[in-house]
């Protein structure tokens, strides 16, 4: 795995740190990877997992690293400090001063409610008569906030992370109770946290209960990097969603390493999706194309004229290989095609040299999805042009027909 995503970014800007960057992305896809089949057909006994039924059935994986592979890129330090977390990384601080700021094995609530008092969802007026009334309204609002935190205090948590805000009364609450509050957390990363820490985002806190709270994170940690603080959620036990951490002199240089990165994580997760290879280097598209030739020569007629058109096109991933690296294009397609006709399927054009090489030995190779997937789009693009061709000449036989029997259908 290591050697297919190093041929994938060995031509880019991070090729020198080609090993850095093909294990994060490797440890990145494995991370978030889950097994689809176990995930649909866990049933739950007393609170407790049990294996599928059906065991020999072949597993399906779900491997979203747009969602649960976040990357973030922070200026500074090397390229070497980059790493990946086997949890999630936040750019939030506490919101109390006295709140801790490290728990070891900590137990997290995760929201989607405002911890502050609801206000009314369309324009209300409230008139007042007296001084008494205006003591009640304060104290229905406090009482309204006190009942949302003794509900959430209710399952002993250590953390609570809310995408809404948390009044300073909530706050309160929560520094006598020892409990570590953070706000206005993006939804995204809100899941991502509830993934790898096994939690449930709850709406409403009423609804809150003990099989919602998360226990799977092993530290809660936060830690100023720069200017700014940082919250990290790691030494998960079974983390399906990480955090990767770009460290870098520039801005533009981490955009660089990011988009390199991504790329060689969709290289590791076609691979996974459908675990075959194919030889690189042209090697791929020269055994097509002589297979093609020989099977047109069986083949009678007009019938043959596709195997060969399909034959000669497919030649030209190699021709431009060879093109590119300075070699003779003629001598070259002309002595790996005689490779290719005695069975050696595997060989290939270096692309430094230009010269004719065993893929296998050189170590070039590609996914076989990729493959597969731009020779459909490549014929079916012929035939979509090929169809509009013919609309064409048509359109325009029917206008010359028209015009040749001079008074048209009157």
């Amino acid at each position: 795995m290591i050697d297919l995503i190093e041929s994938s970014i060995g031509t880019k800007t991070m090729a020198r740190y080609s090993e850095l960057m093909c294990s994060l992305a490797l440890r990145a896809v494995r991370t978030v990877s889950q097994d689809q089949s176990f995930a649909s057909n866990t049933h739950l006994i007393n609170g407790n997992a049990t294996l599928p039924k059906s065991e020999s059935a072949p597993k399906s994986y779900e491997v979203d690293i747009k969602r649960y592979a976040r990357v973030e890129k922070i200026p500074g330090g090397e390229i070497e400090d980059s790493r990946v977390l086997d949890g999630v990384m936040l750019n939030k601080d506490i919101t109390h001063a006295s709140m801790r700021r490290r728990i070891e094995n900590p137990r997290i609530v995760l929201l989607d409610c405002p911890l502050e008092y609801k206000k009314g969802e369309s324009q209300t007026n409230v008139e007042i008569s007296n001084e008494d009334s205006w003591n009640r309204i304060l104290q229905i609002e406090e009482e309204q906030v006190k009942k949302m935190c003794d509900a959430v205090l209710s399952v002993k948590p250590d953390l609570v992370i809310t995408e809404k805000g948390v009044s300073d009364l909530a706050q309160h609450y929560f520094v006598k109770a020892n409990v570590t509050a953070l706000r206005r957390v993006r939804k995204t990363d809100n899941n991502r946290i509830g993934r790898a820490v096994g939690a449930t985002v709850v709406n409403r806190v009423d609804d809150l209960q003990e099989s919602d709270v998360g226990t799977g994170c092993g530290l809660f940690e936060i830690e100023k990097i720069g200017d700014e603080y940082f919250t990290f959620l790691t030494k998960c036990k079974n983390p399906k969603a990480c955090t990767i951490l770009l460290r870098g002199p520039s801005k533009d240089i981490l955009n660089e390493i990011e988009r390199n990165l991504q790329d060689a994580m969709s290289v590791a997760r076609n691979v996974m999706f459908h675990p075959r290879l194919s030889p690189g280097g042209g090697a791929t598209e020269m055994a097509v194309s002589v297979r093609l030739a020989q099977k047109a020569k069986s083949v009678e007629g007009v019938a043959q004229w596709p195997y060969k058109a399909i034959a000669d096109a497919m030649e030209v991933i190699p021709r431009t290989l060879v093109q590119n690296a300075g070699a003779s294009p003629i001598r070259v397609l002309t002595k790996l095609r005689a490779k290719h006709a005695e069975g050696g399927s595997s060989w290939g054009v270096d692309g430094d040299t230009g010269a004719v090489v065993d893929m296998m030995e050189y170590g070039v190779w590609e996914p076989e999805a990729v493959k597969s997937q731009s020779i459909k789009t490549a014929v079916e693009s012929a035939c979509l042009l090929l169809r509009v061709d013919d609309i064409c000449s048509a359109k325009s036989a029917k206008q010359g027909g028209g015009n040749m029997g001079g008074g048209g259908e009157d």
